[in-house]
């Protein structure tokens, strides 16, 4: 395969009248494209390791470790080491066996796997990493099954295997005769059988992948018979809720009634545990009654004097100037602010335990579960082999459930009170003591002259962010890899600079990260540092093209780098009929990103004639991801990734108020609802642009971030700087 890495294959067998394969795939990185400018940018670190090549990169040993099935009964079945969350994988990965076995996305039932420990790096879901790191090993999982069972099939009928051909769950001769899986399967289980070799199909060959296809747990999902974590039936779990301090990481001094809410109606137990008081009993509703009750005496938390301002305040010290001084060049100077945001999935946090003496089971929507298994087997000091982590399909996460805080809270609890539970995280536990995107400050520095940006700097100022999810090792595990420098960095500066790059040649250009640790529980949430980062700067671009006179489309597509990216510039543009008449009060915007080997443009519509609702009216969305998997997917996440930035830059972000948010529900975390949504978008998928897929689920939504931005101030004549733009604390605080 010319400018391919040769593939090695790794099968094994299971003897038993199932036919299971698993294997393992090389991979290679991909050069950056390059394009000529007066003033040229180097390539970024990004450009050349981006963090999903890390990942690759420290999956790559156990990337074979993939288990497919085909049963006696024809049922295929694969073991998906990634978690469902809402994003589509599923589908994708069900549309990557189907295509390899010939059969429809539909027949393949994909199950999400247990905790594996042997996977080591290889089964963290995020950073828009799961089908790129899949998108091989899969197929040639798929592939090799089907090579056996051409091969069975040959056998049987004492006929060369060139001649066969698969369809419809069946693998058929020349002469009519055909077989199905299921009646194949023990035979190509044997490891006695000869199999002359197994390819993925070529892409001339597809027909699924790059074709739309419906999820396939589509309708479970609409007519409420998915099962998520509460919905589980494990026998003997009973509910659980926990009373939790008034401030972020308040410690329990003392509980003043234990005894009287023990003897409440339907209350089985009462337990303290690091993060507060549970309460176990008969039913939800007896133990939030039960929990209401509770009389405790609150120890301080680590952030509690903190609030908005003293967090604004930290940054802005911390945040260094721009290096270079506009001594003899006109420049842009701009700074922003970004609030803190909740993740608020549609699920809150939940988990079931079954903690024994010896042993103990855990079921959860866990992104890492690995580390789950590892830190729940240490605080119950148990071997990791007695523990077992079940990943359960979640309804939503933008990276919230990377940490595992209910599982490790509910097994605590069924350790201390000797039965399974089942617990439940409120909206209000869920909103004010989730974890959430870090509250940032930028400063921006562009200078220009003659028509063309001599240099960009960005500075960001950001409250720490919370890795402690496995990704730290993994990028610990591939610092050797990482271009000269990068490898001595601090792991968030690492992360930054693996996902955070300029698109346009803009000469000297430099980004950087200063982190600030203020004690407030902080996670990985959409995009992580580009949607703010990445947002600013397509605001600066904006006003780099008033400044010189420019239309921001024709600005964006003269500095951009590649053909690729001006495609999807053009795309957007067009569609979204860029530069027609608006009413006053009404504008366009448009923005650009690329990340993760992928890249988009998006351009919007708003409408601020109502200053008490400011909406978009309207989107475009142009994506290319080199090879798109299932494009009805990819919609989908770009619509999602619109959702956020409309969510918050106009309205959604958190107060935080003397060490806790004021924010309790989605009445007060104002998410964008349907009303608040645009009436039209389109989002038009550009056709296959490389033969490997980029990254999805971050890229959505830092160019609508600046599209939204952009559009605010043409319509408004004014410079947004502070996100989201409406703030009021328009709402009664529950009580603390």
């Amino acid at each position: 395969m010319t400018g391919r890495s040769r593939r090695t294959f790794l099968s094994y067998l299971v003897a038993a009248p199932t036919l299971a394969v698993a294997t393992r795939a090389g991979a290679d990185l991909l050069a950056p494209q390059q394009a000529g400018a007066v003033v040229p940018s180097l390539p970024a670190p990004a450009d050349l390791v981006d963090l999903g090549d890390l990942f690759k990169l420290a999956g790559a040993p156990t990337a074979g470790m993939l288990v497919l099935t085909v049963g006696t009964d024809g049922a295929v079945r694969f073991r998906l080491p990634r978690e469902e969350v809402g994003q589509g994988l599923t589908t994708a990965v069900a549309v990557l066996v189907a295509e390899e076995l010939d059969l429809r996305p539909a027949d393949v039932r994909v199950e999400l796997d247990d905790a594996r420990p042997e996977l080591l790096f290889n089964q963290l879901t995020g950073s828009s990493n799961s089908v790129r790191s899949l998108y091989d090993p899969v197929r040639h999982t798929a592939a090799t099954a089907r090579a056996r069972l051409v091969a069975a099939a040959a056998a049987r009928w004492q006929l060369p295997t060139a001649g066969l051909t698969t369809a419809a769950g069946a693998v058929h001769a020349p002469d009519g005769r055909s077989a199905g899986y299921g009646s194949l399967a023990t035979a190509a289980a044997d490891p006695g059988l000869v199999v002359l070799g197994a390819a993925p199909k070529p892409a001339s060959r597809h027909r699924l992948v790059g074709t739309p296809v419906n999820r396939i747990d589509a309708r479970a999902m609409v007519t409420g018979a998915m099962e998520y974590t509460l919905d589980l039936d494990v026998p003997g779990a009973k509910p659980c809720v926990v009373r939790r301090p008034p401030t972020l990481g308040g410690t329990v001094v003392s509980v003043a009634n234990t005894a009287a809410v023990r003897a409440m109606p339907g209350v089985l137990d009462v337990v303290t545990i690091p993060t507060g008081v549970a309460v176990v009993a008969e039913t939800f509703g007896q133990a939030l009654d039960a929990r209401a009750a509770l009389q405790v005496r609150w120890g301080p938390g680590p952030a509690d004097q903190l609030s908005d301002e003293q967090v604004r305040a930290k940054l802005r010290a911390v945040n260094p100037p721009p290096l270079l001084p506009p001594l003899l060049t006109p420049y842009v100077d701009a700074e922003f602010d970004f609030a803190f945001v909740s993740h608020a999935p549609l699920e809150t946090n939940g988990a079931v335990a079954d903690v024994r003496d010896d042993r103990a089971e855990i079921w959860a929507g866990l992104k890492a579960p690995i580390v789950a298994q590892e830190t729940i087997a240490a605080e119950l000091g148990l071997p990791l082999s007695k523990v077992t982590v079940h990943v359960v399909q979640a309804g939503g996460s933008f990276g919230r459930r990377l940490f595992f805080d209910a599982a490790l809270e509910a097994a605590r609890v069924s350790k201390a009170c000797r039965r399974p539970v089942r617990l439940m995280w409120t909206r209000v536990d869920d909103t004010r003591h989730g974890r959430m995107r870090p509250a940032t400050h930028h400063r921006v520095r562009a200078t220009y002259a003659l028509g063309e940006v001599l240099s960009f700097e960005h500075r960001v100022a950001a409250v720490e962010t919370d890795f402690r999810h496995g990704l730290g090792e993994i990028v610990t595990a591939t610092a050797a890899k990482l271009p000269l420098g990068l490898g001595n960095a601090t792991l968030a500066q690492t992360l930054f600079l693996t996902t955070v790059k300029s698109p346009y040649h803009f000469g000297l250009t430099t980004q950087a990260l200063t982190e600030v640790p203020t004690g407030i529980p902080t996670g990985s949430w959409r995009s992580v540092y580009s949607a703010n980062t990445r947002g600013a700067e397509e605001i600066v671009v904006d006003e780099l093209a008033q400044r010189l006179g420019k239309d921001p489309y024709a600005f964006r597509r003269a500095f951009l780098k590649t053909d690729a990216q001006r495609a999807v510039l053009d795309k957007a543009a067009q569609e979204g009929r860029w530069g027609r008449p608006m009413p006053a009060g009404c504008a366009q915007g448009i923005a650009f990103h690329e990340e993760y080997k992928s890249r988009t443009a998006c351009l919007v519509e708003i409408d601020t004639r109502d200053p008490g609702h400011v909406r978009v009216t309207r989107a475009v969305i142009a994506v290319d991801v080199g090879l798109p998997v299932n494009p009805r997917g990819l919609e989908a996440q770009m619509i999602g990734g619109l959702t956020d930035a409309v969510s918050t830059t106009l309205r959604a972000g958190l107060h935080l108020d003397k060490g806790l948010p004021l924010e309790g529900s989605y009445s007060q975390f104002h998410w964008a609802t349907q009303r608040d949504a645009p009436r039209e978008v389109r989002v038009f998928v550009l056709p296959a642009t490389g033969d490997e897929p980029g990254g999805a689920g971050e890229l959505g939504v830092p160019a609508a971030v600046g599209a939204i931005a952009n559009a605010y101030a043409r319509a408004t004549g004014t410079k947004p700087r502070s996100f989201p733009l409406d703030f009021d604390v328009d709402f009664t605080p529950y009580p603390r």
